[in-house]
Parts: C-alpha cells; sequence; structure tokens
C-alpha cells in the first residue's frame, strides 16, 4: 500500500510539475522527445528496410550455393585471375549432378536480354533464361495459367516457353498466352505457361519480366558458353546436408573434372547467400551505432533538462520535505518520490516521442505505400530508454531532498 500511495503522490507531483512550469517543462522534455523520436526512427527504418532486403535475398534461396565464373564478394584475389577463369558449362553440371552425392536438385542458366514479339506487338527488353528441368524445383515460383517444361522437351530441346505476366499482359492485352506461339531470337517458340505476378523485390529480381526456355533449345541459336550470357550452375542440398559439406564435395568435384594440380586454387566460385546477409549485418550495426550518436545527444540533453526540473522541484518542496520528515517519513520514502517524479517526467517525453513515430509509420503505410515496422522490440526500447533517462536524471536531485535536516528544510520557508 505504501509502495501505491508514494507513486501515485510521485505521479501527481509530476503532472503539477508539468503544469506549473508549462514552457519550461516543455522546452525540457523536448530533448528526451527528439531523441527518443530519432532512435526509434532510426531503428524503425532500420528494421524495415533489413526486413525488406532479407525477404529479397531468400527470394534468391537461401540453401542454394551459385557457381559462377565471379565471387560476389572480392577478397585478395587479383581481379585479372578471375577474368581468366573459364564460364561454368553444362558439362561442368552433368559432373554435379552424377558424382556429388550431397546434391538434390542441379541447375544450369544462361540468361540475357532481347526482344520478344508476337504478331505487331513487340517488348524489347525481356530477361530471357535457358535452363535445364530443375529450376523448378530449385526457385520458388508459381504459375498462373498452363504448366512448365516435362523432362521430355527439355531433354529434346522443343521450340516451347513458359512467360512472366507483364509479357503476357503487354502481348496478348487480356487473352490467354497458352497455345499461341512468341518470337525470340528470330525463332517460334509456344507459350505453354505463365507465372503469377509477383512484383519486384529491392534487388530488381521477378519473373513477370522473364521468359524460360529450355537449355537444348537455345544451345542451337546461341553460344551458351559465352560470358556475356552469365552462365551458372544451381544446387539445392540433399535434406540433412549442411552448405559447407555440399560445398566441400562441389569443389572436390569441379576440381577434378577441371583437373586442377593440388596447388592450384579453385578456377570457380562458389557463391551463397549467406555472404551478402553477413554483409548488410555489418551495414545495419554501422548504421545503428550512427543513430544511437545523433539520438543519444538529444537524450543526454533531455536528461539535464529533466534533472534541472527535478532541482527546481527540490528546492520549491524544501519545506514540504521537513514537514514529510518532521511527520516520520523516511529518507528512501523521499528518495524514491523524486525518483518516480524524475521517472514520470522522462515517460511524458519518451510516449510523445513514440506517439510522433507512429503516427509516421501510420502516414508512410497508408500515404506512401511504404511497409514501415514498428516492432515491439522498439517501442519497448523506447520505454527502457526514457526509464533509465529518467532514473539517471533524477537520482542526484533525489539523494539531495532525502539528506535534508527536517529543521533546516522547515526553516526554509
Amino acid at each position: 500500500m505504501v509502495i501505491i500511495r508514494l507513486i501515485r503522490e510521485s505521479f501527481v507531483f509530476a503532472v503539477q510539475s508539468l503544469m506549473a512550469n508549462k514552457l519550461q517543462t516543455a522546452l525540457s522534455l523536448l530533448g528526451i522527445t527528439i531523441g527518443i523520436f530519432s532512435v526509434i526512427t532510426v531503428f524503425t527504418l532500420i528494421d524495415s528496410l533489413e526486413n525488406k532486403i532479407r525477404t529479397s535475398i531468400n527470394s534468391l534461396g537461401s540453401e542454394i550455393i551459385y557457381v559462377q565464373k565471379w565471387p560476389w564478394i572480392f577478397g585478395d584475389y587479383p581481379w585479372w585471375k578471375f577474368y581468366q577463369r573459364p564460364v561454368p558449362n553444362i558439362k561442368d553440371m552433368e559432373a554435379i549432378r552424377k558424382r556429388t552425392k550431397t546434391a538434390e536438385y542441379v541447375c544450369f542458366t544462361a540468361s540475357a536480354n532481347k526482344s520478344i514479339s508476337y504478331k505487331s506487338e513487340r517488348i524489347e527488353s525481356s530477361q530471357i533464361v535457358a535452363t535445364t528441368y530443375d529450376y523448378q524445383f530449385i526457385n520458388d515460383f508459381d504459375i498462373k495459367d498452363g504448366r512448365f517444361f516435362s523432362p521430355l522437351e527439355m531433354k529434346s530441346g522443343h521450340a516451347v516457353v513458359v512467360i512472366g505476366s507483364d509479357i503476357s499482359e503487354a502481348l496478348f492485352k487480356g487473352i490467354s498466352p497458352v497455345g499461341k506461339q512468341v518470337k525470340i531470337l528470330g525463332r517460334k517458340l509456344t507459350v505453354i505457361g505463365i507465372f503469377d505476378k509477383e512484383g519486384e523485390d529491392m534487388l530488381n529480381n521477378s519473373p513477370d519480366n522473364r521468359a524460360i526456355i529450355s537449355v537444348n533449345f537455345a544451345r542451337n541459336i546461341v553460344n551458351l558458353r559465352s560470358g556475356s550470357l552469365d552462365p551458372s550452375i544451381q544446387i539445392t542440398p540433399k535434406m540433412g546436408v549442411s552448405s559447407e559439406r555440399l560445398k566441400d564435395d562441389i569443389r572436390l568435384t569441379l576440381r577434378s573434372e577441371h583437373r586442377l594440380k593440388p596447388a592450384q586454387d579453385d578456377d570457380f566460385a562458389l557463391n551463397e547467400i549467406s555472404t551478402i546477409i553477413t554483409n548488410f549485418d555489418g551495414l545495419f550495426k554501422t548504421i545503428g551505432i550512427a543513430g544511437w550518436f545523433i539520438g543519444g545527444l538529444s537524450l543526454m540533453v533531455g536528461g539535464f533538462g529533466i534533472a534541472n526540473i527535478m532541482f527546481v522541484s527540490v528546492r520549491e518542496r524544501t519545506s514540504q520535505i521537513g514537514i514529510q520528515k518532521a511527520l516520520g517519513a523516511k529518507n528512501f520514502f523521499v528518495l524514491f518520490q523524486f525518483l518516480f517524479e524524475s521517472v514520470f517526467l522522462s515517460l511524458f517525453g519518451g510516449l510523445i516521442g513514440l506517439i510522433i513515430v507512429s503516427l509516421g509509420v501510420a502516414i508512410a503505410y497508408y500515404g506512401f505505400d511504404f511497409p514501415l515496422i514498428m516492432s515491439f522490440g522498439n517501442i519497448s526500447l523506447g520505454i527502457i530508454v526514457s526509464l533509465i533517462i529518467g532514473l539517471a536524471a533524477g537520482m542526484i536531485p533525489a539523494v539531495m531532498a532525502s539528506k535534508l535536516s527536517p529543521v533546516e528544510a522547515i526553516r526554509s520557508v
């Protein structure tokens, strides 16, 4: 009961302090408000951006190993040695499929931006991807209408194609393209399926403007060993196999296939999504530190402002403190009374900052269709930081008030 009464009285005193010197209190709390607003805004933006990027990156396949000529992250290896490497080819894919026992699915891809047309309609720059049958099991997509390639169509190199929804809308104007013939690279291909519309992610990846053809059809009209087609091999591990074990097995297979001596470096790169995520983690940590620095300055100013309010409050209520002590109030009662008051003042400022951030998130979401995430963790962070600032700012004034002599405090009237 004593604690409840203490909290109630402290809350009343905090409100009285706010009302007694409105302008001074408002200016003092402005630092806390701006500080909490800055910190929570930065972390809300970071969380939203990080979630968007991670979703985009994971859509590429978090377990996929990519065999490519160039690594995604350059180390100390000379760039001209990367340039001299051969590009992955179908023979490499077949070697991995036959000899790498830890691989579940393996596919080859090569792509280029080419025009695609139907009668008088034409799209100048669509991504044409030549691939193999396992592509459908490695990459995440949905077929809106029609179907994907059959093993026979892939193996025999049938002139068939699966197109994205943007291509379908641009060329066929609402009619079903399944069974119709489009022209790619001067050849006619029959449309057998349409990808469901997905839109672009932050990495500009989308099947909406993509057309998939079989490798065995493409190899008759283009050179699949050309570096301009960015050929690569995608591999997924079997259930229970780690990516590191799969990479080791792929490395052994390709080194054997390329007849590399033990002392020779790999002439291929094994890339995976975790490499990109690791680098983004470092970037987000740096941005988070910058956010704390920017908001920390405002929080420090706000802390000094609350401390100033508390010193004024102690001076104005010195006689009241003397009377409380003369009636038997203990030092800890006076100490906690002022500490609670300081915490309440800090929470007022912090909550105003959180409300402003919440309004900004709502405006961004509904007004600009930009999905921001104000997580429970960020809200908790704002409240906890406000509590810590309140405790730190009120500690010295509260200790001074608790140590006042009852006689001297009453005489100060």
